[in-house]
């Protein structure tokens, strides 16, 4: 598992979880550590879930954990930050989608 954060100006480490990730070892080794607060738990209103869209649209094909690894780290490290702050920017767009779509899923 992979896990990053990110804000207007500034974006995470990121961090790599090796094995099997329940919920106490999440919030253990990430959420008390690295994301307090909680970020939101609506895919649709998750900047990061959309930041990871562009980055799966950009992903080479890897043939090993490692090779895998150092792509999604290359790509984090690469992502433009107006990236980033136009997906902040939509916020109310979206805030007014989700309230539309009656906590539904949107486009």
């Amino acid at each position: 598992m992979v896990w990053e954060a990110i804000a207007y100006d500034s974006r995470s480490t990121l961090i790599v979880m090796r094995g099997t990730l329940m919920g106490q070892r999440h919030v253990d080794d990430i959420l008390r550590p690295h994301a307090l607060p909680w970020p939101a738990r609506s895919p649709d209103l998750s900047h990061v879930e959309h930041v990871w869209d562009q980055l799966k649209r950009q992903m080479p094909s890897c043939h090993s954990v490692h090779d895998l690894e150092l792509a999604v780290n290359d790509l984090w490290a690469h992502l433009p930050p107006d990236n980033i702050r136009c997906l902040i920017n939509s916020m109310p767009d979206r805030v007014a989608a989700c309230i539309a779509a009656g906590g539904g899923p949107t486009r």
